[in-house]
C-alpha cells in the first residue's frame, strides 16, 4: 500500500530533514573544536537570532529553510532600541565572562618560517645610487642623506637578521643577545646610517587633500606607489625638487622604512609637501619607530613580510659585539654603514660560524660608542628594576660621567650599615659624595658629609594598592603578588592582545585589570565631566620605567562608536584628579539605562 504525502507533510520533512544536516555538521564543528581550542563564545546578535529564528520557524511552518528565517531575525535586529537589545547584550557578556575565567591560556605556535621575507633591499638602492650625477649627489645631501651615497652592502644577511628578530625586544627596544640587554635609541642609528637624531619629529599622517596632487602626480594607487615608477623618475637627469622627492620615497620604501608590501607606503606624501624642510626632522627616531612597529605587527601574525630598516640591525649587531680580539679593533669610521663591504661582511660571517654561529662574541657597546646602556640580562624571565644599594666596599668607587671632566666619587663609610627609611620613600645611608670639576687644571671640589645631616636619598621605587582602605605599600615586584593573594575577587583578569568586555557602574571611578601572563596590574580610570565620562588605562608601575603597552578602548551606541588608541602612562597607584594627556570621552548618552558604562578594552603586550 503506498502512502501519499501532502504538501505540508513534504515541506515539513524537508525541514527536519535540513535541521538534522546542521545538528550533524555542527555536532563535527564541536569534535574539530574539542580536538583544537575552545571556541569563542557568540555575540549578542547570535544569542538573539538563536531565540527568534526558533519561534519563527513553529509559528510560520510555511516557511522553507533556515535563511528566510535568518533574514528576518536580522530586520528585527535592526528595528530594536538598545534596551531591547540590552537583555542579549548581558547574556553575551556573561558568557564572555565565563570563557575568559575558565579557559586556559594558548600557547603561541612556534612559527614555522625559516626564510625572512623582506622588502628591505640595500643592492637595490646602490645600483640606483650608481646611475646619479653629480648634481644629483649633491640633491641627496642637501637632505641630509649623504651618507648613504658611500653604502657598500648590497645584500642581507638573513639568517642574521632571523636571529636578531627573535632577540629585540620591542618594548624595551633592545636586543638581548650574548647576555646583554643593548638599547637602541636614535643615536644608535645615526652613528650607524649616518641619519639626523634631531630635529622635528616626522609625520606620516593628514588630511588626504593636501597630498592629492602628490598621489596623482606619483601614480599612488591604494596599494602604494610603484617601485619601478620611481626608479624611471630617478633615472632622469634633473636634480631638482622633484628628484628629491622621488628618491626620499625610494629610499624610506626599500630600506629605511619599508613595510610589508611591495610597494612604496603613499603616507609618506604627507611630509614631503614641504622639501626645504626635509633636513630639519629627525629621521633616525623615524626609521626606529616604523622598525618596533613592523616587528610587532610581524610577531602579531599580521603580515608575513618583516618591515623596517634590517640593514641597521645586522650593522648594529657586527658593530656592537666583536668576535676577535677587542684589542685589536680597528678605528670606528662613522656612519658605520660606509665600513662594511660585501667582502668584510662575508669575512665576518665566516668567522661568526668558525666560533660556533651567532652570539659567540664579546659585546664592545661602549668602545665603539654604541648602547647608551648596557645591562647584564638576568636569570629569571622576566626582570624586574632593582634600585636596592649595592654593597660597596669601603674604598672609593669612581663613576665617569662623559664629557667635561666629572667625576662622582662615592664612599661608603660602613659596609654593614644598613639603609634606613626616611619621610616620603626616600632611603638613607653613611655615604659620603664628593663632586670634583676639572677644567683648564683648576680643581673644585664639593664635600657632602650625610652624618653631618646633608645626603643623599637612594630612592626605592614605592607602589600602592589600588584597593580602597588596603595599606600595602611596597615594591613594585612585590605589588602583583599581593593583588593576587589578597584582593584575587576585587579586579578583572585579562589576557594581552584580546577585546574584555567591562562595564563600570554610576558611582565606579576605576576598575583594577590583571594580565594572566605576568600579573601587571592596570587601572582602568573614569572620571566625570559635564557632558560625559572621560576614560584611560594607567600602568601601576615606577615612574621611570620605559615600559609602555598600547591599549584600546571602544564604547559603541547602535552603529555609532568611540575609539581611542593610546599607550599606557606608569603611576605609583590609583591617583585621583585630571586625567593623563590621552582619554577618551563618552558623551552620557552612551550609557545605558541604569547609568552603566560599557567598554571594549584590549592591551597589547608589545609596543607599536
Amino acid at each position: 500500500m503506498c502512502q501519499v504525502l501532502s504538501d505540508e507533510d513534504s515541506m515539513g520533512s524537508k525541514r527536519k530533514e535540513i535541521t538534522n544536516n546542521e545538528l550533524e555538521g555542527s555536532s563535527s564543528r564541536k569534535k574539530k573544536n574539542k580536538k583544537g581550542h575552545t571556541p569563542r563564545p557568540a555575540c549578542s546578535w547570535v544569542h538573539f537570532s538563536r531565540d527568534f529564528i526558533k519561534e519563527y520557524s513553529a509559528s510560520h511552518p510555511e516557511s522553507s529553510g533556515l535563511k528566510v528565517a535568518t533574514k528576518a531575525a536580522s530586520n528585527a535586529w535592526k528595528v530594536m532600541s538598545l534596551e531591547e537589545k540590552e537583555i542579549y547584550t548581558k547574556r553575551a557578556r556573561e558568557v564572555w565572562d565565563d570563557y575568559l575565567s575558565s579557559t586556559p591560556a594558548r600557547e603561541p605556535k612556534p612559527r614555522k618560517q625559516a626564510n625572512l621575507v623582506t622588502r628591505c633591499s640595500p643592492g637595490r638602492l646602490v645600483n640606483v645610487i650608481k646611475q646619479f650625477t653629480p648634481e644629483q649627489k649633491e640633491a641627496v645631501k642637501s637632505m641630509g642623506f649623504g651618507s648613504l651615497l658611500d653604502l657598500k652592502c648590497r645584500t642581507l644577511r638573513r639568517s642574521l637578521c632571523l636571529w636578531l628578530l627573535e632577540r629585540f625586544n620591542t618594548i624595551r627596544r633592545s636586543l638581548e643577545i650574548c647576555g646583554k640587554r643593548i638599547p637602541l635609541s636614535p643615536v644608535d642609528v645615526e652613528l650607524v646610517m649616518g641619519l639626523s637624531a634631531s630635529g622635528k619629529d616626522v609625520v606620516s599622517s593628514g588630511s588626504d587633500d593636501v597630498v592629492a596632487d602628490l598621489r596623482l602626480r606619483y601614480n599612488a594607487s591604494n596599494r602604494g606607489i610603484s617601485v619601478r615608477f620611481l626608479e624611471e623618475k630617478l633615472g632622469e637627469q634633473e636634480a631638482g625638487e622633484d628628484f628629491k622627492r622621488a628618491f626620499l620615497l625610494y629610499v624610506l620604501g626599500t630600506l629605511l622604512c619599508p613595510t610589508a608590501r611591495l610597494d612604496v607606503s603613499p603616507s609618506f606624501l604627507h611630509f614631503l609637501t614641504d622639501m626645504d624642510s626635509i633636513h630639519e626632522y629627525n629621521w633616525a627616531k623615524f626609521l626606529l619607530d616604523k622598525l618596533v612597529r613592523e616587528v610587532a605587527r610581524f610577531r602579531q601574525g599580521k603580515q608575513r613580510a618583516v618591515g623596517g630598516c634590517l640593514l641597521f640591525l645586522q650593522l648594529f649587531y657586527y658593530e656592537s659585539v666583536a668576535i676577535g680580539v677587542p684589542g685589536e679593533l680597528g678605528p670606528v669610521v662613522v656612519p658605520c654603514l660606509s665600513s662594511w663591504t660585501e667582502e668584510n661582511i662575508s669575512e665576518r660571517e665566516k668567522q661568526e660560524k668558525e666560533l660556533g654561529g651567532y652570539g659567540s662574541g664579546e659585546v664592545i657597546c661602549k668602545e665603539r660608542g654604541l648602547g647608551v646602556h648596557v645591562d647584564t640580562l638576568p636569570d629569571t624571565h622576566r626582570a624586574y628594576r632593582s634600585l636596592a644599594p649595592r654593597s660597596l666596599a669601603p674604598q672609593e668607587e669612581h663613576q665617569h660621567l662623559g664629557g667635561g671632566g666629572v667625576s662622582v666619587v662615592m664612599n661608603y663609610k660602613d659596609q654593614i650599615t644598613l639603609p634606613t627609611k626616611i619621610e616620603g620613600f626616600g632611603y638613607n645611608n653613611n655615604v659620603n659624595l664628593s663632586v670634583s670639576h676639572n677644567n683648564n687644571n683648576n680643581n673644585n671640589t664639593m664635600d657632602y658629609d650625610q652624618n653631618n645631616g646633608i645626603g643623599i636619598g637612594i630612592a626605592y621605587d614605592q607602589n600602592q594598592c589600588p584597593v580602597p582602605n588596603c595599606t600595602f605599600n611596597g615594591q613594585y615586584e612585590n605589588l602583583s603578588d599581593h593583588f593576587s593573594t589578597k584582593h584575587w575577587d576585587s579586579g578583572r583578569r585579562f589576557r594581552y592582545n584580546c577585546p574584555l568586555p567591562v562595564s563600570l557602574g554610576m558611582h565606579e571611578t576605576f576598575l583594577v585589570l590583571q594580565a594572566e601572563e605576568d600579573g601587571l596590574l592596570f587601572l582602568l580610570n573614569k572620571g566625570t565631566e559635564n557632558i560625559g565620562h572621560t576614560v584611560t588605562i594607567t600602568g601601576i608601575g615606577p615612574n621611570e620605567s620605559d615600559e609602555r603597552f598600547l591599549y584600546y578602548l571602544v564604547s559603541e551606541r547602535g552603529g555609532s562608536s568611540l575609539r581611542l588608541k593610546s599607550y599606557t602612562q606608569n603611576l605609583p597607584g590609583r591617583v585621583d584628579g585630571i586625567p593623563p594627556a590621552d582619554f577618551l570621552l563618552v558623551p552620557f548618552g552612551y550609557l545605558n539605562s541604569s547609568g552603566e558604562l560599557n567598554l571594549e578594552v584590549c592591551i597589547w603586550n608589545q609596543q607599536i
